[in-house]
């Protein structure tokens, strides 16, 4: 049994895509579409840069949903199909692009949902105040408590739960900073800082989620093909009500990925085919759970050796 998985931020590069689309008009248009549906094209962004450009959150994540689809589209040209899948799901803004492959909302709301998500999740909390660090080698119960002991007043979650050993915690710069103090003292192989302009999946996201509230009253949520394994209930919803509820409820709860993960190989999932830029999600696979096999498809190589691979 198969799962499709789509990255989220942090997988972006300047040029993805662009050999998929030359290869596969249907590829072509997804990009064309994207561009259609925003106020400026973004497809010079994805494929000329400057990279400081793409990878602003309000860019980098329809860029990175156009690439998902983009992949796809490639895939189908060749045969392939989304029916092939169980399940889909994806990374945090992957998420949009998991509904978008499973026809429940289009290309070209995912893209003008995505920007108004990248804009409010960037102006929720001003530049310099909040942080992310990620925190290795500590299981979820003892990164939350690290998170605990570290916000005092303030704010500091576990935002992303990707891998066993791999938790990100979010929030105040200050109390971000004590956690990674207090994670080396509890035994943290490493705990560092991440790049990141935000502090995602937490509390102080709450105007970013009104907003997201607000943009998704504006948009029309079909029933997926396929269900949607999401990231804060890491089970799968197939109910539009329910999906828009858990999207929203997403910008400021915890992405539980590894659990996501574990839930579809407990439905019988043997394989994750990552779909879109990177190979992230399919080097967490192996992380979570030995026994999965996960590919990525990217490239009009990957599209080509995930052909051979079903013949």
């Amino acid at each position: 049994m198969r799962a499709f998985v789509f990255p989220g931020q942090g997988s972006q590069t300047v040029g993805m895509g662009r050999t998929l689309a030359d290869a596969y008009p249907a590829a072509k248009a997804v990009f064309d579409e994207v561009d259609a549906a925003l106020e400026a094209p973004l497809t010079p962004v994805i494929w000329d840069g400057p990279e400081d450009a793409l990878t602003l959150t309000e860019n980098a994540q329809p860029a990175l949903m156009a690439t998902s689809l983009a992949a796809l589209r490639a895939l189908e040209a060749e045969g392939a199909s989304l029916d092939a899948a169980a399940y889909v799901a994806g990374h945090s803004l992957g998420e949009y692009s998991a509904l978008a492959a499973a026809g429940a909302i289009s290309v070209g709301d995912a893209a003008r949902l995505l920007r108004i998500r990248g804009r409010a999740m960037q102006q929720a909390v001003p530049v310099g105040e909040g942080a992310m660090a990620a925190l290795l080698g500590l299981d979820l119960e003892t990164a939350e408590a690290v998170a605990a002991e570290a916000a005092g007043d303030q704010v500091c979650q576990a935002a992303n739960d990707n891998a066993p050993g791999q938790i990100v915690v979010s929030g105040h710069k200050a109390a971000v900073e004590r956690a990674i103090e207090i994670a080396k003292t509890k035994g943290a192989k490493r705990a560092m800082a991440l790049p990141v302009s935000a502090p995602f999946h937490c509390a102080l996201m709450q105007p970013a989620a009104d907003a997201m509230a607000a943009a998704l009253e504006t948009v029309e949520i079909k029933a997926p093909r396929r269900p949607l394994v999401a990231n804060v209930a890491a089970s799968a919803v197939e109910d539009p009500a329910e999906i828009k509820r858990l999207l929203v409820e997403q910008v400021t709860g915890r992405v539980r990925w590894r659990e996501s993960v574990e839930w579809m190989a407990g439905q019988g999932v043997t394989e994750l085919v990552e779909v879109g830029a990177g190979k992230v999600l399919s080097g967490l696979a192996r992380r979570i759970d030995k026994a999965l096999s996960a590919r990525a498809v990217g490239t009009p190589e990957d599209v080509a050796a995930y052909g051979a691979a079903e013949e």
